[in-house]
This record gives structure tokens, C-alpha cells and sequence, in this order.
């Protein structure tokens, strides 16, 4: 990996931008600093560790309220703080406990209110335009 410069990121950076939970790649990696080239190639070319990272895990936070569905508030008031592997996100969706299905039907509650905000939003945008035209 490369030098500090204007054109190279931390590995937490790295990290967050590849959905990895940064503690569990290579020491290697977290010890270094990545180009904007080197960050395109493991992209385009994942190595096997990354592969096997985003495969099972352990996921980051963003990543483990994203496969549940739910927001990452969510997932602190369920008492998740720590990465989560694909298997026990898996266990958690085949037998989910109480605060899972209840931030899950948050999750949609919020999801629906924001779509007819949205929906609302270019209704009145039309009528605008249409009133506009007058």
C-alpha cells in the first residue's frame, strides 16, 4: 500500500466505503493507507479475504441494519452493538426476537410515511405548475 498523500485514504475510510468491518481485515490493511488506484482494484478485484469479509462477515453496522431491514437506530435499541456475522444476522431473521419485528414494522411505518410525503410533495408541485400555466 501507498504513502500518505492527497490522493490516498485511511483504511477505516476504505472500510466504510467497501460495507467491511474494519477490525476483522488483515492487519496489513489497517496498518496502511490506500490510493484512490488501490481502492479501484480491490473494487474491481476483491481479494479472497475481502470476498470472504462481505460474504460472512463480520458486518459493520450499517451493513447488519440494512440486511434486517431496520435503521441502526434500530439495532441499539435492540441492544446490537457489535458486528454481526451473516450467520447469526440469518439466525436472527429465521427466529427474529420481539425488538426485531417491532423496529422492522417501525422501519416500513417510516419507509411508507416518507413515500406519501414524497407522493404529496409532487402532487402539490403539479397542481403548481399546472396553476402557473393559468
Amino acid at each position: 500500500m501507498t504513502s500518505a498523500n492527497s490522493q490516498s485514504m485511511k483504511p477505516a475510510t476504505v472500510a466504510k466505503k467497501l460495507g467491511i468491518y474494519l477490525p476483522a481485515t488483515p492487519q496489513e490493511f489497517q496498518d496502511s493507507t490506500i490510493s484512490r488506484e488501490e481502492f479501484a482494484e480491490l473494487q474491481a478485484n476483491p481479494p479472497e479475504w475481502l470476498v470472504e469479509l462481505r460474504r460472512n462477515g463480520p458486518h459493520p453496522r450499517p451493513v447488519v441494519a440494512q440486511k434486517l431491514n431496520i435503521s441502526i437506530s434500530g439495532l441499539a435499541r435492540g441492544g446490537v452493538e457489535e458486528a454481526l456475522t451473516t450467520a447469526e444476522i440469518t439466525a436472527l431473521l429465521q427466529a427474529p426476537p420481539a425488538w426485531l419485528v417491532t423496529e422492522r414494522a417501525t422501519q416500513a411505518a417510516v419507509r411508507d410515511e416518507a413515500k406519501r410525503v414524497k407522493e404529496d410533495a409532487a402532487k402539490k408541485a403539479a397542481k403548481a405548475e399546472k396553476d402557473s400555466r393559468r
